[in-house]
């Protein structure tokens, strides 16, 4: 790898982690319903919070006129305002860092002339994702400035996995750049791990919709639902096919056993992997599978405190790398050559 590729490397690490952080930060927004406390999006200007005691009355009054206020929160005081503001503001500013972060140096590369040609594209589209992310942020708090003082669960999944798709690209990108080689493998290997990979993302998709239908604060028992393998209101709705996508107890049901057959999945996935000479990349899929499922069992009995919510967030994004990294090293020798050239 040449100097100029590793200079890449340590600057995409460092997108990567504030990334990583931006996901962790967000999870806790939402966990302390701290997401509509910001009502309006000022790209340039938000960057700065309320300084003096009349910003902070003014930005007060403005929550005040939005639903989550009225219809949940009459009872705030200023100071309570406070602790919900700084978590959205914080989450915001790290959009603002990231967006830094990635911009200055890339501009500066091009200028320089330090980034071969087979690279600019890529990294074009990391860009452009990066700004739909933050549009699609405002996009989701929207949602829960109207009526009903709760962001839509599908622009909220929307939104997640949207980070978390940028985070794989670049990381995808990285390992790219670093040359990792492919491992000699069978076909078959490489499809089990990117079904795998497919498998997790919906269980993402399942997690991002108990998030935000607030589907983890019932039914706090495991494995059965207060006595149930399939709770009673889990079918409910009307046509049936919504329960799937708008009932918070059916979406906490496959929340729950999407994650067990991911777990079974991915120990058949390691041994494979082991025996054909992964053992090391092997057991940390494991042991990372294996402490997500635990503090997912663990969050849910628990009616999700903070900590072990943030904590499953951010130990989700750290399977998906995992599994990122499987796929790209069973990877087709003529799918490598192909990006190459």
């Amino acid at each position: 790898m040449n100097a100029d590729n590793r200079n890449l490397v340590v600057w995409l690490s460092s997108v990567c982690v504030v990334i990583y952080l931006m996901i962790v930060v967000g999870g806790v927004t939402r966990l302390t319903q701290s997401g509509l406390s910001m009502v309006d999006w000022r790209p340039i200007m938000g960057a700065i919070p309320p300084l003096s005691l009349a910003e902070w009355e003014q930005a007060f009054e403005a929550y005040q006129q939005y639903p989550e206020f009225q219809k949940i929160n009459r009872d705030m005081n200023l100071e309570q305002f406070k602790s919900i503001f700084y978590w959205e503001f914080g989450h915001r500013l790290l959009g603002r860092v990231i967006g830094l972060v990635y911009f200055i140096p890339f501009v500066i590369f091009l200028a320089l002339g330090r980034i071969e040609k087979r690279w600019k594209p890529q990294l074009w589209i990391a860009f452009v994702l990066g700004g739909l992310q933050g549009l699609m942020g405002w996009y989701m708090v929207k949602s829960g400035l109207v009526d009903i003082p709760r962001v839509s669960h599908f622009r909220l999944a929307a939104h997640l996995l949207l980070a978390i798709l940028i985070l794989a690209f670049l990381f995808w990108l990285i390992l790219d750049l670093l040359e990792v080689k492919r491992v000699q493998v069978p076909d078959n290997l490489h499809r089990f791990a990117l079904f795998m990979l497919v498998l997790l993302s919906l269980q993402l998709l399942l997690g991002a919709f108990t998030a935000g239908l607030d589907a983890g604060y019932g039914f706090n028992t495991y494995p059965l639902m207060h006595g149930q393998w399939l709770a009673d209101a889990a079918v409910m709705m009307e046509p049936f096919w919504r329960n799937f996508i708008e009932n918070g107890v059916m979406i906490q049901f496959m929340h729950r056993w999407v994650g067990a057959l991911l777990l079974i999945g991915v120990v058949g996935l390691a041994f494979s992997a082991a025996r054909n000479g992964m053992l090391f990349p092997s057991i940390v899929l494991v042991v990372v599978t294996a402490a997500q499922f635990a503090i997912g069992v663990a969050t849910l009995m628990l009616r999700v405190p903070v900590v072990l919510g943030s904590l499953h967030q951010a130990v989700g994004c750290l399977m998906v790398l995992a599994l990122v990294y499987l796929v790209y090293v069973t990877r087709n020798p003529r799918d490598h050559s192909e990006a190459a050239g």
